[in-house]
């Protein structure tokens, strides 16, 4: 992943060798493009939801995984929890602006990687292939 020196304030020489620096940029990236930060970033896109509609939406979350990652990506600054005083309680979940601009980036990652697998397709077998003909030598 090509990402600006600047970005994350480092020389081209020290690039790779920032040790502590980059755990908090290496976090944030894992909570965005976490398994489910992923899909919660995309769905909130569309709209705000509520916690049950939100699990509903993406499909085989369990209750525990999507509530951790909304609570992580809430710490992050992306999500933003409104929790409305009344009786039953409601819940809603949105994107804050940094949340939006995020959340488009990962879109775009997840537009491409549709668009691309066709040719994710075609090089997987080409290894499996290569890697069976050496296993048979």
């Amino acid at each position: 992943m090509a990402v600006s020196d600047k970005a994350i304030g480092t020389s081209v020489t020290d690039k790779y060798d920032i040790g502590e620096a980059m755990c908090p940029y290496r976090l944030v990236l894992e909570h965005v493009t976490s398994r489910w930060g992923v899909l919660v970033l995309i769905e909130l896109l569309e709209r705000p939801y509520r916690f049950s509609e939100l699990r509903r939406a993406i499909g085989r979350v369990s209750e525990k995984m999507l509530t951790q990652t909304l609570q992580t990506l809430e710490r992050d600054g992306f999500v933003h929890r409104d929790a409305k005083p009344v009786i039953p309680p409601r819940v809603d979940y949105s994107l804050t602006d940094l949340g939006r601009e995020a959340a488009e980036q990962v879109k775009a990652l997840a537009i491409w990687t549709s668009e691309r697998m066709a040719d994710v397709d075609k090089s997987r077998r080409a290894y499996d292939e290569a890697r069976a003909l050496k296993a048979r030598a």
